[in-house]
Order: C-alpha cells, then structure tokens, then sequence
C-alpha cells in the first residue's frame, strides 16, 4: 500500500577417504543443496565445508597459481613445511587429490582445476564485500543510509546535505524516502542509520531527538468561501470533506488528533500517499486538507493559518538505541542535531 557459490561440486577421489569426509556436513556430498543453488544460503554449522576450508583458500590459490610450494610461502609470508602440511590436510578433508606432485614443482589435477575457478570467485567475492564495507565506514568518503518523511524530500534534506557536504564532501548517502512507521522498521533492521520523522518515535528501542517544528495550514479550493480568509479556527471546518494521507503516516494521526481537539471526526473524501497529491485533490474541489507549507506555492488553493488549536507538526531526528555509529554517520548526526530550531527552511 505504502511507497516507498561457494564451492562448486568436485569429483570424489576413492583412494583418499579422510576422517572429516565421513564426519562432516553430509548434506553436501549427498547433493541436497549448495549455497548459490535458488537463493539457499550455507549454514554456518560447527560441520560446514566453509568454516572448515576458509581458511585454506587462499593458501590452497596461491600454491595453485605458482605450482611450487616454496615460492607460495614465500609469497604468503609462512614456512614451507607448514604451508605443505596446509595443503595436504585440505587434500584429506575433502577425500580430493587436488594436485599432482612433480619432485618438487606440483599441477593441478581436474579436481583441483575445478576447485580453484570455485575458490578464486569466492575469493574475489570476500575481497570485494571486504573493500565494500570497509569503504561505508571511511571517515572522509563512507556512506550513511538516512531516511526522511515525503514531504522533507524536495527542499528541507536537499539543503542539509548540501551544507553538511560542505565540510564532507565526499561522504555519500543512501536516501530513503517514506512514512514514518515504514522508517521506524527500517530502522530496527538495520537498513537506515538515521531517520528524519513526525511525530517523535517514542519507543524504548530508539532514540529520538526534536529538532524543530512546523505549523500545518489548512488548505482549501481557491474558489471556496473560506478562501478570503487569512486565519480560521479548525472548528468551523467540522463540516467540511477532508482528504488526507492513508493510516499509519504521522500527519494523518496529526489531522486526526488537531481534529478531536477541535470537537470534531473529520469526514474523510480521499486518502492518498504523498503531501502534493493531496494539495492537487483540494486545488480540484473535492475536499480540504491540514498540511504543511509547500516547497512552491501551489496555484487552485488558498492556505489558512490555523489559530486553534495549535497546529504544528514536530520534526525530530531518531536511530536505533546502542547501534554504533561509524564515522560518517556519526558526524551527520552531530550535524542533525547542531540544527535545532533551524532544520526547517523559514
């Protein structure tokens, strides 16, 4: 309603029968499933094949590239002798020959060749996944997963990060845009680190911190009577159709709440997902609507000031309780906060 493989299989070697061969994941070798095959994700089990030969793989490339095992510790920065040792357990574990030995120089057999392409993309794959994340938390060019409310999307978060990029230039954002309960959950998943939202989450698992408010007008047909108005009290629009965002966004609990102030249930016309949409469904007469102040002037409407009761909206920055910052985002949210009383363009 709301918008927003590990290891290929290798031919078994009868003349090696290893210990851990018989007593490890077995669900492997009797062909039930391998991680990559239709989304199934490995099990990480005290008897999986990856805590076993993870830490091998690189030994077992590096051998296979220079086939010659003196020259592969050398490049590893390990003894020979321990690194031969590395290589023959792994031969055992796995009930594979993997190379050929020739005196002192070694060939990969068929196993061994097939073993390697699987090996090197697996490697390649942690090297990359290792770079990635290691990148998110760079101080100076890391990334901050932020999310904000629709209707903070085309002016109020387009000036933030322009003045905090000024001093962190190459930070990057993930921007997220959506209805406050919809942040909240991304929030306890860990997608977002920060989210820009209304009302105030007041929830034991988060942290919450106003930063600002902003007044709600009520905004009606530019041909209706109480379009040559400058201020009204809500009440005398009891009698009025609404329209409004859907349950479950903050300024429809707002509206609600401003209106049972007033003495009144509003009448509900429409129900849409975004601020605009609304104001674009007054402008065409079918109903009005408390919102806040657009970024440009909207032609087909009039906006009343609301004198009662008090119609603001508070805006307030929230992250999940004991998840820790990395830098960037930590130096954003000390920017969010710096902003009290000032987030909201006047």
């Amino acid at each position: 309603m709301h918008g927003n493989g590990i290891i290929d299989a290798v031919a078994h070697d009868p003349r090696s029968q290893g210990p851990l061969l018989q007593g490890r994941n077995r669900k492997d070798t009797a062909g039930s499933g391998r991680a990559g095959d239709s989304g199934e994700v490995a099990e990480l089990g005290g008897d999986s094949w990856a805590v076993t030969l993870a830490p091998r793989l690189a030994q077992f490339t590096a051998v296979a590239r220079h086939e010659h095992v003196t020259r592969a510790a050398q490049e590893l920065g390990m003894p020979q002798p321990t690194l031969s040792r590395a290589i023959v357990r792994l031969e055992e574990d796995l009930g594979v020959a993997l190379f050929a030995r020739h005196g002192r120089t070694l060939s990969l057999t068929p196993a061994g060749r097939a073993f390697l392409a699987s090996t090197e993309r697996a490697l390649t794959d942690l090297e990359r996944a290792t770079e990635s994340v290691r990148a998110d938390v760079d101080p100076a060019a890391g990334k901050v997963a932020f999310g904000f409310l629709h209707t903070l999307g085309s002016e109020t978060v387009p000036g933030l990060i322009r003045s905090f990029r000024a001093d962190h230039p190459r930070v990057r954002f993930q921007l997220v845009q959506n209805y406050g309960e919809a942040m909240i959950e991304r929030l306890r998943a860990g997608d977002l680190d920060l989210c820009l939202t209304s009302p105030v989450p007041d929830y034991p698992d988060l942290v919450a911190r106003r930063l600002d408010e902003q007044k709600l007008r009520l905004v009606v047909p530019d041909d209706h009577p109480l379009a040559a108005r400058k201020r009204i009290r809500l009440a005398e629009a009891a009698g009025e159709l609404f329209v409004t965002l859907e349950p479950g966004y903050g300024l429809r609990r707002i509206t609600d709440a401003l209106c049972a102030e007033a003495g009144f249930t509003p009448r509900v016309a429409f129900e849409g997902e975004e601020a605009e949409t609304l104001r674009g469904l007054v402008a065409a007469g079918l109903g009005v609507a408390l919102l806040p102040p657009p970024a440009v002037p909207r032609p087909g409407v009039a906006e009343l000031t609301v004198t009662a009761p008090r119609a603001v909206r508070e805006i307030g920055v929230a992250w999940l309780d004991g998840h820790p910052d990395t830098p960037p985002v930590a130096a954003f949210k000390k920017f969010l906060l710096s902003r009290r009383g000032r987030l909201l363009p006047r």
